[in-house]
């Protein structure tokens, strides 16, 4: 099926919504959120020639617009490299017993796809991220939300190795759990 291109003075309005929300919820930042998309829709007006109508337009910018979200996360990460916030080191004996389980009752957690579908778990979830440092939070995004492959982040964030990705990864999933144990888990039955 071959997909016609809609005009572009219309893409704005057909598709800025769209192209908004899924910026701001990679960058959480409204200002970065609006650039991008500017710089998303410029980059399609000039590459328009290039559409084969393969994809819908909608998902061909947004396709434009993952590799914008991607290279405003290399700047920054070139721009103004941070080290791992010490907040979030944290001893294994907070949340693991001598066998090395964990120490919380994880049978609350047995039904994740019922809490995905409640905004509100989403709306708790985005405050959690947003709770991390803007690096930390950047790595589990491009990861587990846009699920792009462990080498490439590590190119993009400029992280040094593998190693030290899934060390920032481990850590960013216990301080997502935890924060999540706290504020929603512990109070909702499920």
């Amino acid at each position: 099926m071959t997909h016609e291109m809609s005009k572009p003075e219309q893409w704005l309005g057909l598709y800025g919504d769209v192209l908004y929300r899924y910026a701001l919820s990679r960058v959480r930042n409204p200002d970065v959120a609006e650039d991008l998309v500017q710089e998303t829709l410029l980059a399609g007006i000039k590459a328009k020639d290039n559409y084969a109508g393969q994809a819908a337009v909608q998902t061909w910018l947004i396709g434009i617009l993952k590799h914008k979200i991607i290279d405003y996360f290399r700047k920054a990460s070139r721009e103004k490299t941070q080290e791992f916030d010490d907040r979030f080191a944290t001893e294994e004996d907070d949340y693991f017993d001598q066998q090395g389980s964990w120490q919380i009752d994880l049978s609350s957690w047995s039904k994740p796809d019922k809490c995905l579908e409640q905004e509100q778990f989403i709306e708790v979830l985005q405050t959690c991220i947003d709770r991390l440092p803007p690096r930390m939070a950047q790595l589990f995004i491009l990861r587990e939300l846009d699920g792009m492959e462990s080498e490439k982040i590590c190119e993009t964030l400029s992280i040094s190795t593998l190693n030290n990705f899934w060390v920032m990864m481990s850590r960013v999933r216990v301080q997502l759990r935890h924060c999540l144990d706290l504020n929603w888990f512990g109070k909702q039955e499920l």
